[in-house]
């Protein structure tokens, strides 16, 4: 097993490897001092999952109520987060008593708030079922719902008390989910680690799972412990995103996240490219790789559609927003961008990647 140590605000675990879900009620035992649980879930995940770990917490005396959601960005909204305190406080549990969320990253970013939330904060576990909940949502402390007006509008920084990532959940997950969490892993190979990124086209779709989730998770870590808040450098880890919200909002969310992200990357490191920032071998590399994993790199959205939306993101600063750029594979920085000059920016993007990008 692979364990990575967050010490942030709160210092916790994070365990990589297969089996974990089986004996999550023994994990758990050791870590909280309520006996009282519970699960919130989605409607794909616990017809997989939920038994299992029922089962599992059941055997270790924990006394186990479940929360089912529907699967999907709709369900992380204010209306679902309201009913769960209710359920909550119905259930009559305590600062002592705990929160699973189990699933992947709208359960937990959802699983989350409520728990910061909920009698000022109770404990609560991440058990991500998705690659992109493994390597980003599940780690960090960011929980939130969305608002009509944008995404992860409203929300707070808080750590769980552990992250149990089961290598075996990865094998239910349908072909184009996996891939869609392949957007995250391909951020993180672009922003810090070129060998990372070369274990990536080597291997494509095959990668080695533990290692590649583990140094995603490291690479995270190493992050959160500096900048918890994401007052600087963390905002690192928003690459891609600006414009993936942007389009994700756009499409009211037909657009999955990890696809959203990943033309988010073409057009951000295609402006670069327009712009001389960053090296002449960083967009092509950058398109192929996102092609190799199935990943789009074209939208139907327009540069005026697209900044109009961005405008409303959380990394908005008076007359700035921050855009995530890339130098070269491994190196990138933060850009404080005019928003006057924002839509130009993704024009040029745009009009870059499709010059650029054969098809």
């Amino acid at each position: 097993m692979k364990t990575v140590t967050i010490s942030a605000s709160k210092t916790y675990q994070i365990h990589i490897c297969n089996n974990l879900i089986p004996q999550i009620g023994g994990h758990i035992a050791n870590l909280v001092k309520g006996k009282k649980v519970m699960i919130l879930s989605d409607s794909n995940v616990w017809p997989l999952y939920g038994e299992s770990v029922y089962k599992s917490l059941h055997q270790c005396g924990f006394t186990v109520i479940q929360y089912i959601i529907p699967a999907g960005e709709a369900s992380k909204s204010g209306e679902n987060y309201l009913k769960i305190l209710n359920f909550l406080a119905e259930n009559q549990l305590t600062r002592t008593d705990s929160i699973v969320a189990l699933g992947g990253g709208v359960v937990g970013d959802l699983a989350g708030f409520v728990a910061a939330t909920y009698l000022r904060g109770i404990a609560f576990i991440q058990v991500p079922t998705s690659l992109l909940a493994m390597v980003d949502s599940s780690v960090g402390g960011k929980t939130a719902i969305d608002l009509q007006a944008g995404k992860n509008l409203a929300g707070a920084f808080y750590q769980p008390s552990l992250v149990l990532c089961d290598l075996d959940a990865l094998k239910t997950l349908p072909a184009d989910v996996f891939n869609d969490g392949c957007a995250e892993v391909i951020k993180y190979a672009i922003l810090f680690d070129s060998e990372l990124f070369l274990h990536l086209e080597t291997y494509g779709l095959d990668f080695d799972r533990e290692y590649v989730i583990s140094r995603c998770v490291e690479l995270k870590r190493d992050i959160v412990n500096r900048d918890e808040r994401d007052l600087g450098e963390r905002q690192l880890l928003n690459l891609g995103h600006t414009i993936g919200h942007s389009i994700e909002a756009n499409s009211a969310y037909a657009v999955s996240h990890g696809k959203a992200v990943a033309v988010g990357t073409q057009i951000i490191t295609a402006g670069a490219a327009s712009e001389g920032i960053c090296s002449a071998d960083t967009f092509p590399k950058v398109n192929r790789i996102l092609k190799q994993f199935g990943l789009p790199t074209e939208t139907a959205f327009d540069s005026h559609a697209i900044a109009e939306a961005a405008l409303r993101d959380k990394k908005r600063a008076n007359d700035t927003i921050s855009l995530i750029l890339p130098k070269r594979i491994g190196e990138c920085f933060i850009y404080p961008y005019p928003i006057k000059d924002l839509e130009s920016f993704i024009k040029a993007g745009l009009a870059y990647a499709n010059q650029s990008n054969p098809r």
